[in-house]
């Protein structure tokens, strides 16, 4: 016997010294691998044959086959280990890392074929590991040995403290187990074959790999922990049967997607905010998730604004618009509005009766309304009823919140949000999230990344440029709760054949129309100066209180914030004030009509309270004035602009006596006789004048006679006042129909009117979701709906009622009578035409903007807002307001000028920061979806690469994507890089990095791109790469671009470390994660080859 220290004297050199060709090797080990092949490759050709018996069961069939429950991957686990040393164990990582596995596994499934042999022990009872060398003249027996690998041979260092082996010469005791072995190797009930699975898994190494199946190996990797995670208590329940509802086969397959992932988040996370692009239909995706709760028997509430009720109302009713009646969904609708009523009725529901507590889900529409958190200590805000009685309250509810902007210029608005998901208290969610550091901290850390980014200059003020800023903990919190994909994701990255292409896009057109069309009328100008002067002093009674009389007013009126101290009523008046300046502006810009109803309202407000004050003076008694003045709007026309509900208050009764009313007076004098004179101004234009009203009309002809798709008539007016839909509805409608015999309809949320009074057979007329079918009976479904209706609607005139979740994509002719101050909305009205799958090929944008010049537009947008930010201060509680906006001007100039010649998708528009399209979502759905058709991608080995070829259109140059795994993930997360310990760099042949693993979620959209659908080997892009690595033979140059992209993710993270040091934030710097190609295991690799 001689002791084998695997120092001074190597096993897999003894062992081959011993080889010869009248040799068996018999071997019982836990594991075998290709490598210690390629090391003995010269000594094991002599032998005669190889037994192998695997110690543990491996390659053998399992008994469980649902592969999400978590005791069958526990015990899988380990096995996997086993099965996957095939290729190598961790410590051979260098020798994968010289890519030169394909040619090894070629040679060694060739060799196998030719002299060995391998069975599995199929019971789990343990076996000892031994190797024997059986010749005529003289037998060896090593033990104890750690398997057939580089380092059980002794050829690597484990992590093992010692690795001796003794050699057996002896030749009883030899016998002996060679004995045992027989034995066992003949015994069926302990042993069974595994030579063809162990040759089929070998060939998976170098036979040509589907690239379909490379990406998913790489997804495998990547998204194996949130795998471990998943069970059937967190995925959808098939049986259910949700996939069998009308609503879920109408869904296209991203939207699928979203469902499912949706429910994942719902269930895990408690809750999810959905904030797909316009035009991704947010509405059914969400009427998907809706009915699957439904289908296990959960109370379900929608709420949303009060102009997007239709929305919801036609689907949970029994309808024949409601395209999903068989589905019988029967959720709860109310407005947003209801959270600050106690009583009353909304929709049928007595909201003094209704029990808030008792939902199970609720669907929070254009979630972004609840973004201002402000608490009051003497009253309840919609916010605070929402958390404290629907969500806090009875059982407990998930929330799914949609909102195409769920953040604007603070990452608080997203927290807000997402505080209603986890009632308030971060710690149920953080328990769930993998994350270093606490909700309310990342969120400090995001707002800092973003000030920091706000001060740059616009052009540095880039997507990528925010992003670098932000934290690995922020992105994983966002793709924890958020599914955000824009339109140009969808496109890219989804098969839309049967979907169809979104239409292309003319370039906008854009008017400026005078107010009149005598030429020595009054301008825009002349207005906005006379404007600029009304001081709007009706709504500020509280200015007018004597010094001595305001405490007692203070205390009634002044309100209490949390943690800000206090909103002053006088402060609310001056809001008040610059808001009724917006109003006045906007309706101008809109219509002369709008503008002449508004002074009107204004005028009348002031008449009323002159005469009260020319009463009490008259009989000098202790009246009241009482100030709750008709605004001459509804709420959801200004909603944007200001939170109305923390602005106004209720009625304020102000004692006249206790009020300065010479002053008031003088200031109400004042603004009466500048009202009276604007009136007079525009007085003179009237219809037939008005020279918006009259262009548009000979615009709307000239788009019937030259329609841009071919007999397509149809145009969609948007006007953000319902009085100026009336107004251009009573002059556009008639001539449409006696000169073109085409019918138009009016939808304005209440009084929807049309040109076609009556349904056929019926003298009722149509609601707005009958005049919305009538108007895109392709997209609605019309012939289903209303087969015996012959007539359609081909000119519709809106207010942003159906601004969101309307598909009208019959229709290819949007105009914006006005332009609305959130460039979003413009957008959004867009997205009801510009939508996947549309008939069209073309649709077209038309723009009338006020008759001044660009610079003037903003600059007076900016002084009247800057009136206004007094009330963001005190909701947001930020104090960077004015300086944030200061520097919003030139950025929201670039978007206005964009505008005029280019439609905006809503990711470039936003002012603040768009999440679109940095969830992984997609990638874990995609993952789940392909692992339930091809389990056996738990078993591929690491290191495998597919070849596809070039795509230079869609950023698929020639170059090599490898996906990486740190070997030490206990280091700490890199701060830099959200797939820690995992890597992907992009690099070209001639050695250049193209995209480091800084931009992994591009990386990723990069592969899906280069891999996905493609379930078979190419052969025009295989064959070139075997040509010049000689079969994988030669991968010389393949290593040397991998040692290139070692040096890349020290270069790239030390840089990172130094900026981290200096940021201010917390830094990554002194801790050594990388030192070299020992560091890392390749996962794959993704040749992209010139064909």
């Amino acid at each position: 016997m001689k002791l084998i220290d695997n120092i001074n004297n190597i096993l897999g050199s003894d062992i081959g010294e011993n080889l010869s060709s009248r040799s068996k090797l018999k071997i019982a080990a836990s594991y075998f691998s290709i490598y210690a092949y390629a090391a003995l490759k010269k000594e094991v050709e002599k032998i005669q044959e190889l037994q192998f018996v695997f110690t543990s069961p491996t390659f053998v069939a399992d008994n469980v086959t649902d592969k999400f429950k978590k005791e069958k991957r526990e015990f899988v686990i380990p096995k996997q280990d086993r099965e996957s040393s095939l290729y190598g164990t961790e410590f051979e990582i260098h020798l994968k890392n010289q890519l030169s596995q394909k040619a090894i596994a070629k040679e060694c499934a060739d060799w196998i074929r030719r002299k060995a042999t391998f069975k599995s022990n199929n019971s789990n009872a343990p076996m000892q590991e031994f190797i024997s060398i059986q010749k005529p003249e003289h037998s060896l027996t090593y033990m104890p040995i750690q398997g057939f690998t580089p380092m059980g041979l002794g050829f690597e260092k484990g992590n093992a403290i010692s690795n001796m082996v003794n050699c057996f010469d002896e030749q009883p005791m030899v016998q002996t187990y060679i004995q045992l072995f027989n034995q066992i190797w003949n015994d069926p009930s302990k042993v069974e074959d595994v030579t063809s699975e162990i040759i089929r898994h070998i060939e998976s190494v170098y036979q040509e790999n589907p690239p379909e199946r490379i990406y998913f190996l790489m997804l495998y990797n990547i998204f194996k922990d949130f795998l471990e995670d998943i069970n059937a208590d967190v995925m959808p329940n098939d049986l259910t049967g949700y996939q069998d509802t009308l609503v879920w086969n109408k869904l296209f397959n991203f939207q699928k997607d979203a469902a499912v992932g949706i429910i994942n988040k719902l269930e895990t996370y408690n809750g999810c905010i959905l904030a797909d692009s316009v035009g991704l239909g947010k509405t059914f995706t969400a009427l998907a998730v809706i009915k699957y709760y439904e289908l296990r028997n959960k109370s379900v509430l929608v709420l949303c604004p009060k102009k997007l009720g239709a929305n919801w109302t036609n689907y949970n009713a029994n309808l024949v618009t409601n395209i999903f009646a068989k589905d019988r969904f029967s959720y709860d609708v109310l407005y947003h509005t209801d959270l600050s009523r106690k009583g009353g009725e909304t929709l049928g529901i007595d909201l003094a009766k209704i029990n808030w507590g008792n939902y199970d889900l609720v669907v929070i529409d254009e979630s972004h309304n609840f973004r201002n958190r402000g608490t009051f200590k003497d009253r309840e805000t919609r916010y605070d009823r929402l958390m404290n009685q629907v969500i806090r309250q009875g059982v407990k509810t998930k929330v799914l919140m949609l909102s195409a902007t769920p953040v604007n210029n603070h990452f608080t608005d997203l927290k807000n949000q997402l505080a209603l998901a986890y009632e308030g208290n971060a710690a149920l969610l953080e328990d769930k999230l993998d994350i270093e550091r606490d909700i309310e901290t990342i969120f400090r850390r995001a707002q800092a990344s973003f000030n920091a980014w706000a001060k740059l200059d616009p052009a540095q003020r880039t997507t990528q440029a925010i992003l670098n800023l932000l934290d690995f903990d922020f992105f994983k919190l966002l793709d924890s709760v958020t599914i955000a994909r824009s339109r140009k994701h969808i496109q890219t990255y989804y098969d839309t054949k049967d979907i169809g292409q979104f239409p292309q896009r003319l370039k906008p057109i854009s008017f400026r129309c005078a107010l009149s069309t005598d030429q020595d009328s009054v301008s825009l100008n002349q207005i906005y100066a006379d404007l600029s002067l009304i001081k709007m002093s009706v709504y500020a009674p509280v200015s007018y209180i004597f010094p001595s009389a305001l405490r007692k007013y203070e205390e009634i009126f002044d309100t209490r914030v949390e943690g800000k101290g206090k909103l002053r009523q006088v402060d609310r008046e001056k809001s008040l004030q610059a808001l009724m300046t917006v109003n006045l502006l906007k309706r101008l810009e809109s219509s002369v009509h709008a503008f002449r109803l508004t002074l009107n309202v204004l005028k009348k407000n002031i008449e009323n309270v002159l005469a009260k004050i020319a009463d009490f003076e008259a009989r000098q008694a202790d009246d009241e004035v009482s100030i709750s003045p008709d605004f001459g709007y509804d709420e959801d026309e200004n909603g944007e602009l200001l939170n109305t509900e923390d602005l106004i208050g209720n009625k304020l009764k102000i004692h006249l006596a206790d009020m300065d009313l010479l002053s008031w007076k003088t200031d109400l004098d004042g603004d009466y006789h500048i009202i009276l004179g604007l009136m007079r101004m525009i007085q003179p234009i009237n219809a037939e004048k008005d020279a918006k009203l009259q262009h548009l009309k000979a615009h709307v002809v000239e788009k019937i006679q030259n329609p841009i798709n071919a007999n397509n008539c149809k145009v969609i007016i948007f006007t953000a006042f319902a009085d100026t839909a009336n107004y251009i509805y009573e002059h556009v409608a008639h001539i449409l129909l006696e000169t073109y015999g085409l019918h138009s309809a009016k939808v304005i949320g209440s009084d929807n009117t049309s040109t076609i009074k009556t349904r056929v057979g019926s003298r009722q007329s149509y609601d707005m979701q009958g005049l919305l079918t009538l108007f895109s009976p392709q997209s609605k479904q019309k012939a289903d709906i209303f087969p015996e209706e012959p007539r359609e609607i081909d000119v519709l005139i809106a207010t942003d009622c159906i601004s969101e979740g309307q598909n009208l994509q019959d229709c290819d002719y949007l105009i914006n009578f006005d332009i609305h101050w959130n460039p979003v909305r413009i957008i959004q009205r867009f997205g009801r035409v510009d939508r996947i799958g549309s008939s069209n090929s073309f649709i077209q944008l038309v723009n009338y903007w006020p008759d001044i010049s660009l610079d003037e537009y903003i600059n007076l947008r900016e002084r009247v807002e800057n009136r206004m930010v007094i009330v963001d201060m005190t909701s947001t509680g930020d104090d960077n307001v004015l300086s944030a906006q200061a520097n919003d001007i030139a950025y929201r100039r670039e978007q206005l000028q964009k505008l005029q010649t280019e439609v905006l998708d809503l990711e470039d528009a936003n002012t603040g920061v768009s999440i679109t399209d940095l969830g992984l979502n997609d990638f874990r759905m995609d993952l789940l979806g392909y692992l339930e058709e091809h389990p056996e991608l738990e078993r591929l080995p690491n290191g495998l690469h597919t070849v596809v070829p070039a795509q230079p259109e869609l950023g698929l140059n020639a170059g090599v994507i490898f996906t990486l795994r740190a070997r030490h993930p206990e280091s700490p997360n890199s701060q830099s890089n959200r797939l820690y310990p995992y890597y992907l760099v992009y690099i070209n042949q001639s050695g250049e990095v193209i995209y480091d693993y800084t931009k992994a979620k591009y990386l990723l959209d990069l592969a899906r791109k280069a891999c996905r659908e493609k379930d078979h080997p190419i052969p025009e892009a295989y064959e070139k790469f075997n040509k010049k690595t000689n079969d994988g033979q030669d991968m010389s140059q393949y290593s040397e671009l991998l040692d290139i992209v070692i040096h890349t993710i020290q270069d790239v993270k030390a840089e990172k470390d130094i900026d981290s040091l200096f940021s201010g934030l917390s830094t990554s710097a002194l801790v050594d994660i990388v030192s070299g190609l020992n560091d890392f295991e390749l996962i794959s690799f993704i040749v992209i080859e010139e064909c």
